[in-house]
């Protein structure tokens, strides 16, 4: 009788905050101020004003072209300090949001250095970014205007609802369709399956381009927005890589210049087969056959990133570039196979994760084929193909995450029967995938890693890492702030799972553990993740891409001026579509993240009871406010003004 009430009562609080938010989201685009009124969408309270005597001397001598002041972590992608800039002149943007517009300045000298967020130096000697004459301001972009983001929670609200009221769907087998088959888009899968030519081809482009970056990276322009190594590789690599996910699953893999760079040295050929395999072909060690090498990669790439600033500094982009074609090879010639690309590499792992809810996957066309099938050339390969790389059956397996689309599969198989199929999207998270502890875990710290990376580039974030070192008395260097700030952000958004997790316990019968709710349920995190991933990440690509061409054009940045803030700025807004396009994107991302994580709770919660009940009504309530939860600070995150790269 109580839980009935309970639900009754969730079910109106949850009508109310419709009516609220389409109200409030009315009023809001009714009471816009006119043209020319100024609102600032940041953070209220501003940086602390820095001591006298922490300026710069600008009657210092300049810096070299390859020496890169060494900003402390409070930084963090705000290139200035965290004392206020003297006053630009203000541009209004949209109508509502304030932007720091800087009136035209001379241009800046070829060796200017923008100040990258590094850990290794004494905070009080960066109040002022000026190092060479170059701008001393902080360029942001536009937030995401309110009008976009109240309709879209209250689609969220309407959605949670909905989920109350139903009944829990049945486990169907997922229709999918052979995408060799689709016209048009069939001739190209028939011809990327026909030989291993094409792939070959690709791998050699993509091994150019490489090193090309590498190179620039390291000879290039001291200038971030003039070397083509960090902006192709944080701009467009990045988030393109990200993007393709949602149309073609973890094809990039199949690509990748670390592993196909690896390959060719440690075999001395392009494709064939080489036996005996040139390596140790040592086992992996058991206590390393997880993707915990993976994530604990990826936080300490996160932790370069954020802190000592890779981004910003054009030779360090292009050294962990060749760390990581080290790391691979050294794999390749230990392991068997290609462990590096199984249990090691974040790239990979994080796309195997995404790739869960993408909507394709390489699968038998016909199972009974490979039921019957003896010789397994999927998993030994044959005499000119390679074995799986991942010791994947092709036949056995129904779940993405270790699959790289290498295509040997597809190429070594005597019967034909294995291709590209369309799926709905999300159903291999929803039903298919097995969870797994270590998957879950990788899941969870993805949630917090895609959020975390929001938080840094955040008008306040110099204020909190300031926080977090008067509370701890840090002085000089801030690691310990950093590190503190940076696992807070990884684990905080754990904890609330956790307690949805146990929340959850305390309204569905009792007899259920709590691992298998916490299992079960964490693949809900992944499209959360995965969405606002993307929501971020299009920001960096349209609005600080920049002139692509120009800079394959002059990779090195030879000749050209670092950019003045007024080009920064004319830059981030000249976005490659209008900007209205660009907050509808963001928004139908969010809503669709939000609507495949209720679907995937949904699907999960079938039988997940210990009495093989499944989870509905109340027992629902818990992990749909997390989702909610996670949802509402992802946007609050994207309403934000955020720091520009460099």
């Amino acid at each position: 009788m109580r839980g009935d009430l309970c639900l009754r009562s969730m079910r109106f609080l949850l009508i109310a905050l419709c009516i609220s938010w389409v109200s409030l989201a009315w009023s809001t685009e009714t009471l816009q101020p006119p043209a020319g009124e100024h609102h600032h969408s940041g953070s209220a309270s501003q940086p602390p004003p820095a001591p006298e005597t922490s300026h710069h001397d600008h009657a210092a001598p300049a810096v070299t072209a390859h020496d890169h002041p060494a900003p402390t972590a409070a930084q963090s992608h705000d290139h200035g300090s965290h004392a206020p800039p003297p006053a630009p002149a203000a541009a209004t943007h949209d109508g509502h949001h304030d932007h720091q517009a800087n009136a035209p300045q001379p241009a800046e000298p070829a060796g200017h250095v923008h100040a990258a967020p590094t850990l290794g130096d004494d905070h009080s000697a960066h109040a002022q970014h000026g190092e060479q004459g170059g701008s001393n301001h902080t360029m942001t972009h536009p937030g995401l205007p309110t009008r976009w983001i109240f309709p879209t929670i209250g689609l969220m609200l309407l959605i949670t609802l909905w989920t109350l009221y139903r009944r829990p769907p049945e486990l169907t087998a997922q229709k999918t369709y052979n995408m060799a088959n689709i016209p048009l888009i069939g001739i190209l899968v028939r011809f990327l399956n026909s030989s291993y030519l094409p792939l070959v081809v690709l791998k050699v482009i993509s091994v150019a381009f490489f090193l090309l970056v590498v190179i620039a990276g390291l000879f290039g322009s001291s200038s971030p927005e003039r070397n083509l190594a960090t902006v192709f590789v944080w701009n467009y690599w990045w988030p393109i890589v990200v993007v393709s996910v949602f149309l073609i699953g973890s094809a990039w893999c199949a690509i990748c210049p670390w592993d196909t760079m690896a390959s060719w040295l440690v075999r001395w050929r392009l494709w064939k087969r080489r036996l005996p395999h040139p390596g140790l072909n040592l086992k992996v060690p058991v206590w390393l056959r997880n993707v915990y090498p993976a994530l604990v990669l990826f936080m300490g790439l996160t932790w370069l990133e954020l802190g000592i600033g890779v981004t910003a500094i054009p030779h360090l982009t292009a050294q962990l570039a060749l760390v990581m074609v080290f790391l691979s090879l050294i794999s390749l010639i230990l392991f068997e196979r290609k462990a590096f690309c199984r249990y090691f590499c974040p790239v990979g792992r994080t796309m195997g994760c995404y790739s869960r809810i993408a909507p394709i996957e390489i699968r038998p066309q016909v199972e009974s084929i490979c039921t019957s099938c003896k010789t397994m050339e999927c998993y030994n390969g044959s005499a000119e193909i390679e074995p799986c790389p991942t010791h994947l059956t092709v036949g056995r397996f129904s779940q993405n995450t270790y699959c790289i689309s290498c295509g040997n599969c597809v190429l070594s198989c005597p019967h034909k029967n294995v291709s590209w199929r369309l799926r709905p999207m999300g159903s291999e998270a929803g039903s298919q995938a097995r969870p797994l502890w270590d998957t879950s875990w990788f899941m969870l710290f993805l949630l917090g890693i895609t959020s975390f990376h929001g938080v840094t580039m955040m008008s306040f974030w110099n204020e909190w890492i300031f926080g977090v070192a008067k509370l701890i008395g840090e002085s000089g260097q801030l690691i310990v702030s950093f590190s503190i700030l940076m696992m807070a952000g990884f684990v905080v958004p754990i904890l609330f799972y956790a307690l949805a997790i146990a929340a959850t316990l305390k309204v569905i019968p009792a007899g259920t553990r709590f691992g298998r709710l916490f299992l079960g349920l964490a693949f809900s995190a992944l499209p959360l993740a995965f969405v606002y991933h993307l929501a971020h990440n299009m920001e960096h690509l349209f609005r600080e891409g920049g002139d692509l061409t120009a800079l394959i054009l002059n990779p090195f940045g030879v000749g050209v001026q670092a950019m003045s803030a007024a080009d920064r700025h004319a830059q981030m807004m000249q976005t490659f579509v209008p900007e209205e396009y660009l907050f509808a994107t963001q928004s139908g991302l969010m809503l669709i993240g939000f609507w495949l994580s209720v679907r995937i709770i949904r699907y999960r919660g079938v039988g997940l009871l210990a009495s093989g009940a499944s989870l509905q009504g109340k027992g629902l309530v818990p992990i749909l406010l997390f989702a909610l939860l996670v949802s509402g600070f992802n946007f609050w995150l994207l309403s934000h003004e955020m720091v520009m790269r460099f």
